[in-house]
């Protein structure tokens, strides 16, 4: 199939190098324009745009898709379906319209659960037990469309937004793959979205991955899951950030919230409003990741400071 594919980042582009490697023939890439990032902040191509040169596919990156002559330059390939994927530009009507077949997204949950920006995010963030891929015919609204394909998967104990992004990033991939398939042999049959059932996956701010030590252990535990890669869920060390990567929720450990309650190899172990938090791996401002013992041993003198830090923490929402 002629394809008009459009997304940025590397979740995007698993699919568009699936789409690639199944034949299909792509007569235009949509990306976002290159921006500063980094310590350096130098101008960064996004997965998509680094995948379609290395695959010499043609590449456009608008920074708007409602003026500039994009709609009419579209139309002229003559698509025969759009496919698009975490691109972060709203599709006008115009181009909507556009593709004989219509626009196809690739959105990572089981719609109508979590429509919105951050849906992986939020999935493990509520403690969700699956999550998975939908194939959607793209409307006007924000991931409102009618369903065409979903795939379930499990979201395991230990998932992070990292490795459940990857798992999804795959399955995106085959999913978009098989939906094409199913279009053409006009196997797929829309099924319009339960409003009833619908949520909201708002993007992610820094300030919701604070801890707050009063919440449930499990609560936090899934914050730290959650927020890793970005984010970070942290506490403050003082007027330093310290940032928790990694962290189970225990029983026991009776204790105010935020205060902690036992040190072993295994972690640093911290009293939440129900249930404890083991942290296992953290790091302090400016520093680098590392277990809970490896901080300790390389910072002797600090636990009295940590202490304090974090149950100024937990006094400060109070």
């Amino acid at each position: 199939m002629k394809i008009i594919f459009a997304g940025t980042p590397a979740f995007a582009a698993t699919a568009l190098d699936a789409l690639v490697q199944t034949g299909h023939d792509i007569v235009m890439v949509l990306t976002q324009p290159d921006r500063p990032a980094g310590r350096g902040m130098q101008m960064t191509a996004s997965a998509v745009k680094l995948l379609a040169q290395q695959r010499q596919l043609p590449i456009l990156q608008p920074l708007s898709l409602k003026s500039g002559g994009i709609p009419l330059q579209l139309q002229s390939l003559n698509a025969d379906v759009m496919v698009v994927a975490a691109y972060g530009l709203i599709l006008p009507q115009a181009v909507l319209a556009i593709p004989r077949l219509g626009c196809l997204n690739i959105h990572a949950s089981l719609l109508p659960r979590w429509r919105g920006a951050a849906p992986i995010q939020r999935a493990i963030l509520a403690g969700d037990h699956e999550t998975g891929i939908t194939i959607m015919q793209m409307d006007a609204g924000l991931d409102t469309g009618a369903m065409l394909l979903k795939h379930a998967i499990a979201i395991a104990p230990d998932d992070t937004t990292q490795s459940l992004h990857d798992k999804l990033s795959l399955l995106g991939g085959q999913s978009i793959v098989e939906a094409l398939r199913l279009l053409q042999q006009c196997q797929l049959t829309p099924i319009p979205q339960d409003e009833s059932q619908a949520s909201y996956a708002a993007k992610i701010t820094k300030a919701e991955a604070e801890i707050d030590w009063r919440q449930t252990a499990q609560q936090i535990s899934r914050m730290v899951r959650a927020f890793n890669p970005s984010p970070g869920a942290y506490s403050f060390f003082r007027n330093h950030l310290l940032k928790i990567w990694q962290a189970s929720a225990i029983h026991g450990g009776e204790g105010k919230p935020g205060e902690i309650v036992a040190l072993s190899a295994d972690g640093i172990v911290v009293a939440c409003g129900s249930g404890a938090l083991q942290i296992e791996m953290l790091q302090k401002s400016g520093g680098k990741r590392m277990t809970a013992a490896d901080f300790l041993a390389g910072n002797q003198g600090i636990l009295g400071e940590f202490l304090e830090a974090i149950e100024g923490s937990a006094s400060a929402h109070d």
